[in-house]
Parts: C-alpha cells; structure tokens; sequence
C-alpha cells in the first residue's frame, strides 16, 4: 500500500472529536498492527491499523498512540510513539520515520521512541482513573490470530488490575462512520481509478482470454498510479458469476458468456467497491439483457432510498422487496411463492442472498455501530443483484455512494453502467 499525502489538520479533528467523547480523566491507547508472518521468514507486508491510522495518518509498524486529555503536564496530552531506526534498519529496510516527520504527518508535537513508552505511561496510569483500550470489533471479525492491541489489553490489565476499563471501538465506530470532506475526496480518488481500470478491461474482454489476464488489466492500471487492489477481486466467468466471493480468477472467458467483476481500487489508505457484469462478446443475450436490466433498474431505486434516517437493515429489506417483483416479472419467482414465505426466510432469496449496502472508507466493509442511522457524510455501496445458477448466470452492479443533506451522490457515477453503454465500450476495440 504505497502513500498518498494527507493533510495533518484532519488527524488532529480526528483526534479532537474522539478526546471529546471521552469522560473526564481518561487514557486512551491504540497499536499499529503487527507485521504478519507467512512461512520460513517471508511476512505478508504491513497494513496499518485502521483506528491508528484515522487519529495518526503513520502508516509505520510498532507505533503506539497514548490520549490523555486531562493530564496535568500538557505536553503530556497526546504522545506518539515510533520504533527508532538504526543503521541496520535502514540497510534492510530504508529509513524510519523521524520524530519530526512523524510530528508533520501527525500534527502531534510529542513524539517519542517506542522504547519510552513504558516510562511515560506507568505515570499517567497511576494519575487517571477510566482507560480506554482498543479491539477490533466487526461483527463478522475472525479474532483467531491475536492482535497487538488484544496483547495489550491482556499485559495492562495484569500491571493495572484496579483501574476501570473502557472499549474505545464504540466510540471510534460512530466517529468514522461519518466522513470529512477530505475522506471523501480521498474515496472519490479511489473511485476514480477504479473507474479507469474498468475502462480499460472493457477495451480487452473478448472470448478466450483468462479471466487471471483480466485481472492483470486492471492490476496494471491500478498500480501504475499507486494504487492497489481494495479486496481481493472477483473475475468470474459463466456459471461462476453466481459464486459471491469467487476467487480462482484462472478460468478462459468463453463466447456467450457473462463476466462478473467485482473489482475496485484502494488509494492511500481508502477504498472504493465496483462491481459490473459484462458480456464476453460483446453483446448481452435477450435474456441477459431482460434479467441485467432488471438490476439496473433496483440499482437505481436503492440509489435513491440511501437517505438519512434510515439503517442498512431497512435498505436489505427494501431491495429485497424491489428484486421479487423484478423475479415475478422474469418468471423466476411466482407471487404465490411469496404469499407462502416465512417472515424470516423470504423467497427471493433463492435469488438474492447478500445485503444490498455496507459502509466503505478505509476498511472495504468499514466499521459502524450496530443500528446505526445513516447520516449525512455516510459513504456507503450500492449493490443489489440477482443469480440465475440453473440459467448459467449472475449478474451484480455495484458503485460507492455519498450521502448527503440533498440527497445520495453516485461518486461513481462516470463509469459506464447502462447495459448499451457497455456494448458500445467493448465494441470500439
């Protein structure tokens, strides 16, 4: 994940808002994350910790935050700490950060080594009482590795047993669920690459490429500018376009068939989503086209209902509703089908079985709190779909969207989409 300038007056609001959330004489601690291992000595690389990341903008590992509000000594208010270079670090690996370029990243004045931290933070402990530590708490989170911040939590509270202890998730949760003006113009970057990419694979799908040589295409464009895959990405062919997290990516694209790409951009630390279904010809089938437009058309009306007020619950359940009539009118679904359904297990979903939004920015499926009501900076996806295994074929459209006092902003809405639109691309060749 390559860099990309941020200015440090929005880690400082950051910061700023989440200090005034907290109750009077609190700590707060954050970690970055561990560089992972794989097998022998190889790691994975380095992805920083979202949280850390949103109060910070250091991208460096073995960084630790420390927030004390109402410490006595004010320079004590907010610490940073980095690991300390050193010329073998340097031969291997290049240069660390430097506290004063951490300082100008930040917009944190107090900057120290790592191997500090333990000096500075026994004091502050023994002269505040509430400590919030921080977790990764998504809903569908697998904790099976253990996490820097999980070793922390585990080693404080052993040192510190009598202090009462807080979860900083929940705050930080609500906190980036609603975006800055920055943030968004940072997702819209995202989004515009992502946008390229595609124009550019439509300019390659033919029959008989490799769906591995599509995803090339797209890694071109994508690292040429810096940039990188958001998730893994999803190149599915024929009858694996019906498989929601499909992740072979070897098959040939053959005559006839549909192309599933679900496929976005990450730029800096933020993360756009994308999903279009194509024709390998070229051309959509009769029935390709009927069932295509009938997820246009949903697209379109969950588009508009992305309003504040409500929950991505209750845009699930409208889609739901818009996808079975759309199913009844292909002959897919029969209205006595639906009359007959339990409330907890809707017919359509046979058809339509994810959730038709989630939150995006610098996590793909970014974090908010359970129930939480859409407001006015919320960057959310659009993503209704419709999956035909016994026809050979799925078909899913998705963009990344802005919400707005006026309305939901498409911040995709550049990139071709119209099943016309599309036949017109490929066929320009």
């Amino acid at each position: 994940m390559k860099a990309v300038p941020l200015p440090a007056a929005l880690f400082t609001l950051n910061r700023a808002r989440l200090v005034a959330q907290l109750p009077p004489r609190s700590l707060a601690v954050l970690n970055a994350n561990d560089v992972m291992p794989t097998n022998a000595d190889g790691t994975m690389g380095h992805v920083q910790n979202a949280d850390l990341f949103y109060l910070t903008g250091i991208r460096q590992e073995e960084t630790m935050l420390l927030l004390a509000p109402d410490a006595a000594d004010p320079k004590q208010r907010e610490i940073l700490f980095i690991r300390e270079s050193s010329e073998h670090l340097a031969t291997w690996e290049g240069r660390k950060l430097t506290k004063e370029r951490a300082a100008q990243i930040s917009g944190i004045q107090n900057v120290r080594w790592l191997a500090e931290f333990p000096a500075v933070f026994r004091p502050l402990m023994c002269e505040l009482k509430s400590v919030f530590l921080n977790a990764n708490e998504h809903s569908r989170a697998d904790a099976a590795v253990e996490t820097r911040d999980a070793r922390f939590v585990r080693d404080c509270q052993k040192k510190f047993p009598l202090h009462r202890y807080e979860r900083l998730a929940p705050l930080l949760r609500e906190l980036r669920a609603v975006k800055s003006e920055v943030e968004i113009s940072a997702i819209r970057a995202a989004c515009d690459l992502t946008g390229r990419g595609f124009k550019r694979v439509l300019k390659f799908v033919k029959p008989g490429v490799n769906e591995a040589e599509v995803e090339a295409e797209f890694a071109h464009e994508f690292i040429r500018e810096r940039g990188q895959f958001a998730y893994p990405p999803i190149i599915a062919s024929g009858a694996s376009s019906n498989v929601l997290h499909y992740n072979q990516n070897d098959q040939v694209c053959k005559k006839g068939d549909l192309l599933l790409l679900d496929v976005a951009a990450g730029l800096g630390n933020y993360m756009s989503d994308l999903t279009r279904t194509i024709p390998v010809s070229g051309k959509f089938s009769r029935r390709q086209k009927q069932v295509y437009n009938a997820v246009l058309r949903v697209f379109r009306a969950q588009l508009a209902a992305c309003v504040p007020g409500k929950t991505t619950k209750d845009l699930r359940l409208e889609c739901e509703e818009r996808i079975a009539k759309e199913c009844v009118d292909l002959g897919l679904l029969k209205i006595s089908e639906i009359k007959r359904q339990k409330p907890d297990a809707p017919a359509v979903r046979k058809f339509f079985m994810h959730g038709v939004s989630h939150p995006i920015g610098l996590d793909v499926h970014d974090v908010m709190n359970a129930d939480a009501k859409i407001a006015p900076g919320w960057v959310l996806t659009v993503e209704p779909g419709i999956y035909v295994p016994q026809e050979g074929f799925g078909i899913r459209i998705e963009n990344t969207v802005v919400v707005t006092e006026d309305g939901p902003s498409d911040l995709m809405a550049g990139v071709p989409i119209e099943a016309e639109e599309i036949e017109t691309a490929m066929n320009r060749r």
